[in-house]
């Protein structure tokens, strides 16, 4: 968070919170939106993706109106990043609509009018915070098409973006140049004031990042400072210069559990949260691909590609599918799906203000919507646990590289 709009050094730098009232989104016309970027693999390695780990989507869920979401949805629940920055704990993640994730045809709506319109199903649902990236394609500007439109713009709604650097960016940092990237992720979301700006930084051999933290911290347009894909050194580092983030995005689930190596317990002790990200595998943890043989499966999106080579990596298909068993159980006995159990049990997890949940159309939203009202006790956490030991235990830091 940014304790002034002035440059911060001293690392006793007060840890306040961003401006308290929010300036009425921008009309201007947006820009257009940068080239989409996928992540890179969690894990040391790509390793290598069998032909066919995913299922074809069947069907069409056609457009879900808000008012179909609404009718029947349970509350989704809220948290506090920071002092003036509350978030729904489940966050709509806008990769999706970067353009490398349109899938089945039938069921894509991540383009254009179609990818505007589903905004309302999620607020209606109680999923009011939104996040996405400078390089997610033409995400930025579809998010600020959506804000445009709406009546009472970005009133109640929080909108997380980032400052993505990679080659010569990372050389180049100053004031002027961040505020120039700053000023056109504005006019993309349409809106004067950032609610959080994450930083991702792509070489941590270039030693510039804890500039970059300075510099959007005096930047009088941002908010809130958080940073994506950091490792516990490189945090370290920022909290010692007085700049530390409000979060931290990682990937966190049921399949990748390095944040528990050590990552939570230094945010504990540092006040920092996180918001994970890959919580539900690309929908590959969900009752989708519950018994399905490996020889059905194909992957057509980028979601689908990463997170194909993170089972591969963890234990293969086969040992994927007892972890899914197992999920489904649980899930029966509480009258929920597989995906809200892996979305609960991140939830849970300490330092998580919320979840990242990406989607290619509107309709898991109502399902979402009950996620918080799942309680997972001490034979179910066992159950999963038997399974997961059984696998590859990632080991590490959070995104070391």
């Amino acid at each position: 968070m940014k304790a002034s709009s002035t440059l911060v050094t001293s690392s006793s730098a007060a840890r306040t919170c961003g401006k308290a009232a929010r300036m009425r989104p921008l009309r201007a016309k947006a820009s257009e939106g940068g080239s989409s970027s996928p992540r890179r693999p969690f894990l040391v390695g790509t390793g290598t993706v069998a032909a066919g780990l995913l299922a074809s989507t069947a069907g069409s869920p056609g457009r879900v109106t808000a008012a179909s979401v609404a009718e029947g949805s349970g509350a989704i629940a809220r948290a506090d990043v920071c002092p003036g920055l509350n978030i729904s704990r489940v966050v709509k993640g806008c990769w999706q609509l970067s353009g490398g994730h349109r899938g089945d045809k039938g069921s894509d709506r991540t383009q254009g009018k179609s990818a505007v319109e589903d905004f309302d199903a999620f607020v209606s649902a109680g999923v009011t915070t939104f996040d996405t990236a400078d390089i997610y394609g033409p995400s930025e500007e579809l998010i600020g098409k959506y804000l445009d439109q709406r009546p009472e713009g970005a009133e109640g709604l929080q909108v997380f973006t980032k400052f993505c650097c990679f080659g010569s960016d990372m050389g180049a940092i100053a004031e002027k140049m961040v505020d120039k990237r700053i000023k056109a992720s504005r006019m993309r979301l349409r809106q004067q004031e950032l609610d959080l700006v994450q930083l991702y930084w792509h070489d941590y051999n270039k030693k510039n990042y804890v500039d970059a933290m300075r510099c959007l911290y005096a930047n009088e347009n941002v908010k809130n400072v958080g940073v994506t894909n950091f490792d516990v050194p490189r945090i370290a580092e920022m909290v010692d210069a007085g700049v530390p983030p409000v979060l931290n995005q990682v990937q966190y689930s049921i399949l990748d559990r390095r944040p528990e190596n050590a990552m939570t317990d230094f945010c504990a002790k540092n006040n920092i949260k996180l918001l994970p990200y890959g919580v539900v595998a690309g929908g590959f943890l969900s009752d989708k691909y519950l018994g399905l043989a490996a020889s059905e499966v194909k992957f057509d999106t980028y979601s689908k590609q990463k997170y194909a080579s993170v089972i591969s990596q963890l234990g293969g298909w086969n040992w994927f599918q007892e972890l899914l068993r197992t999920l489904h159980d649980i899930a029966e006995s509480k009258n929920t799906t597989i995906a809200n159990v892996a979305s609960k049990w991140v939830l849970d997890k300490p330092q998580v203000a919320g979840i990242l949940i990406g989607a290619r159309n509107a309709s898991h939203v109502s399902d979402m919507a009950h996620v918080n009202e799942i309680t997972l006790g001490a034979s179910d956490l066992e159950a999963i646990n038997a399974v997961l030991d059984k696998g590859k235990q990632a080991k590490g830091d959070c995104y070391d590289w």
